[in-house]
């Protein structure tokens, strides 16, 4: 079975419809209806994807890195050529606002962009030798294939981060996509793969649909996979992780983050109220940078909590398909994060909590819930909000304006360490942020909100979000090994450190 809209965006896509089976039933989060039903990878098929992968590293690990780059360079410009029809399917399958669909898309683009410049600057470094006619130096060479479990929340984004890098450092890439989000990725290897195939590495690219049990577990546990990235939950990244360190293996996990925003005396409250409410409510707070706790210097917090109130109330009245530019909140994902928010917000109200704003779900089709601020009782503990519930809830407390130390070590006070952002005109209050005492994120903002990343800049976080770093920087690292080599070029073979050995 495949919904009308989904052969459409296949069709004007130049693509094949994909094959219809009978295990997999792909959701419409914003009405409820079946856009496809599919069929699903067993561990055999993933398996046999695991050595095509493998068998294609030997011969992708000889192109010259900037030839890789080429390749790069035109997966980038098909999916510039493509970008609205592929946004539209984010869309349909997990139910992100067309704008914030193009702008995934448009990630990938760039991620292409940053990877070609990169496939030709990439390298080692020469070291001066202590022994006469010595010379020391480093070399990066390809790793091997690269697992990508990605999740549903950017179902092409994460991996376009690692496929672009993978590629030009000359490593095939095995996708395993969310099961909420097949189409995605269903989609963007119908359009990639055959420049891979066209220069005569057809099994570059690979994908598996299929269960944890069947495909990702076994894959995990695979010796010919040197690198597992995976885009997940913390509780996922606590599985995942072990298993590739008893092979001695690396992981790359970007995994959750309950993100806070602090907010000093000092804020421009027009620049904080816009993040905030960006941050909170994009994607329908389904983003692994979505702020979920906020901390106001008491000075300010009527003020800014009228204005979130008044935003979110606007907030109320574009909800809806996001298909429709009009609407910028959508669904959830699915029954049971709809069901999660429900059980957060009851929580939330048992446990002292006021609702400020939203707390609703919205009845009729489809997996619609209302952005909800929480005002949470000064001076008593409120464990929920040390937990990340993937839903759009904001929680909000105050603190000193003399004490922004207590606001730092709130931000540091949960098990994840992603993003955090602080709104201040003072420089004494940024540094202090951004001191070894301040922020223990990998991200830390400064008049800017938590979520929203630009390639370039390394991606990841720190604690129990993983400590990957992933799309910008010296990220590329990770999908490389490093060989330190020594030449003699004298008639004599000293020894290091001016031993002896005659």
């Amino acid at each position: 079975m495949l919904s009308a809209e989904v052969h459409a965006i296949f069709t004007e896509l130049g693509l094949a419809p994909p094959a219809v089976g009978d295990a997999l039933r792909v959701e419409d989060p914003s009405s409820g209806s079946i856009l496809a039903v599919l069929p699903m990878a067993d561990r055999n098929a993933a398996d046999a994807a695991v050595g095509r992968a493998a068998a294609a590293f030997t011969a992708l690990r000889a192109v010259p890195g900037p030839v890789r780059g080429e390749l790069v360079r035109q997966m980038g410009d098909k999916l510039r050529v493509h970008k609205d029809a592929l946004a539209r399917l984010v869309t349909a399958e997990v139910g992100k606002g067309i704008e914030e669909a193009r702008g995934e898309v448009q990630e990938m683009i760039d991620i292409c962009d940053f990877a070609t410049g990169l496939s030709r600057t990439i390298g080692g470094r020469t070291m001066l030798s202590e022994r006469p006619g010595h010379r020391m130096f480093e070399q990066w060479l390809p790793l091997g294939p690269v697992l990508c479990i990605s999740a549903f929340n950017f179902p092409v984004a994460v991996w376009a981060w690692n496929a672009a890098l993978a590629i030009i450092c000359g490593d095939p890439v095995i996708w395993k996509p969310s099961l909420d989000a097949p189409l995605c990725a269903l989609a963007t290897q119908g359009l990639l793969a055959p420049i891979f195939a066209n220069a005569g590495h057809p099994d570059a690219l690979q994908i598996v649909i299929g269960s944890d049990t069947d495909v990702a577990a076994p894959m995990v546990a695979d010796p010919r996979i040197p690198l597992v990235s995976a885009t997940g939950s913390c509780a996922m990244g606590r599985k995942v992780g072990p298993v590739v360190a008893a092979r001695l293996a690396r992981s790359l996990l970007e995994l959750g983050g309950n993100n806070a925003i602090i907010v000093d005396a000092t804020a421009n409250l027009d620049l904080a109220t816009r993040a905030i409410v960006f941050g909170a409510a994009g994607t329908a707070g389904q983003r692994c940078t979505t702020t979920r706790r906020l901390f106001v210097a008491q000075s300010v917090l009527p003020e800014l909590t009228r204005r979130l109130v008044a935003a979110y109330r606007q907030l109320g009245e574009r909800i809806g398909d996001p298909r429709d530019a009009r609407n910028i909140v959508g669904p959830l994902i699915n029954a049971g994060a709809k069901a999660r928010f429900v059980a957060a917000v009851e929580r939330a109200r048992a446990d002292g909590g006021e609702i400020l704003a939203g707390g609703n779900v919205r009845p009729g089709p489809g997996h619609y819930v209302e952005p909800t601020i929480v005002r949470v009782p000064d001076g008593r503990a409120f464990p929920l909000m040390d937990e990340e519930t993937f839903a759009p809830i904001l929680y909000v407390r105050g603190f000193a304006d003399d004490r922004l130390g207590d606001a730092i070590a709130m931000n540091n006070g949960v098990e994840q360490g992603l993003s955090s952002a602080l709104f201040s005109d003072s420089v004494r209050a940024s540094e202090r942020f951004w001191s070894p005492a301040g922020s223990d994120c990998g991200i830390a903002n400064v008049n800017l909100g938590t979520s929203g990343a630009e390639i370039g800049g390394a991606f990841g976080g720190e604690k129990a979000t993983g400590g990957g770093r992933e799309s910008g920087s010296d990220s590329w690292k990770a999908y490389m090994r490093r060989q330190t080599c020594t030449v003699n070029g004298s008639d004599a073979l000293p020894l290091a450190q001016g031993i002896r050995w005659d």
